[in-house]
């Protein structure tokens, strides 16, 4: 890699390699350390190609939620097996990893902007701006549905097709466009345990002891040519667990009761 070498996007990727080992470190004992990330399927992700492959999730921080993602790529691509032992997978991360995120949220604070090197694609969001719901939905920036496409084609896209943190709330159907389009490896993840972990963004840790789960599933079986939009917005409901089907009152007294168990589980 040339020092000055950049990727389509114009990032340095001597620059952006360093920022990756940087919050790598300091982000590490989040997953490792005040918390316990639970791994499952960490064999696929070193199964898949090493471009167009598009990651949709469940999506319940800002940042966390991806900070996750990128430390339990790289240290599956290392050889780790369901685990982030040990940080030297951070040493020679892989290059090509991206994440759609709102251009509102890149843009809120300096450290938003800097972690939006490490490989954001910013989209405007038609139905929401300013952190409320819009009644009359804005016109898609042909500039972003391009930008994913050119990501697609570098390397790997991670991208929250709910377009919100709250849990439940319909997939948008630019999802399911990208994929019938774009012709992607569809990875799903299942993620659980960030939101009580972290604040909102993402950047505080809120509560430690908690056991995160990481589920990464075979990839989605979709007929490209003859699936509608519709049935594969179902396809990916259901995949990262957020159709309707899913939902259900636990009582608070539950969820405190697993919280302790989690924390059993660690010692």
């Amino acid at each position: 890699m040339g020092l000055f070498e950049r990727n389509p996007f114009g990032h340095i990727l001597f620059l952006k390699k360093w920022l990756i080992r940087i919050f790598g470190a300091l982000t590490h004992k989040r997953y490792r350390g005040f918390n316990d990330l639970q791994i499952d399927g960490s064999e696929i992700i070193k199964s898949l190609p090493d471009k167009n492959v598009l990651f949709i999730s469940n999506h319940q921080t800002y940042f966390a939620d991806v900070v996750a993602m990128f430390h339990v790529f790289n240290a599956s691509l290392s050889g780790r097996e369901d685990n982030i032992k040990n940080i030297g997978y951070l040493w020679q991360p892989k290059m090509n990893i991206y994440y759609v995120a709102a251009s509102e949220t890149m843009k809120a604070g300096l450290l938003p902007r800097i972690l939006s090197y490490v490989g954001a694609i910013t989209v405007e969001r038609t139905w929401r701006a300013g952190g409320k719901d819009v009644t009359e939905k804005r016109e898609v920036n042909p500039s972003d549905t391009e930008n994913i496409r050119i990501a697609l084609e570098d390397g790997w896209v991670i991208t929250f097709p709910q377009g919100t943190t709250r849990s439940f709330k319909p997939v948008r159907k630019g999802t399911a466009h990208i994929i019938k389009q774009h012709r992607p490896v569809v990875v799903p993840i299942v993620i659980d345990g960030f939101r009580r972990s972290f604040d909102k963004k993402g950047l505080r840790v809120k509560k430690k002891g908690i056991l995160q789960s990481f589920t990464i599933k075979e990839p989605l079986n979709i007929d490209y040519d003859n699936d509608t939009i519709e049935q594969i917005v179902e396809k990916v409901e259901y995949a990262i667990e957020q159709h309707p089907s899913f939902l259900k009152v636990i009582p608070a007294e539950e969820i405190e009761a697993q919280e302790e168990l989690n924390r059993l589980r660690r010692y």
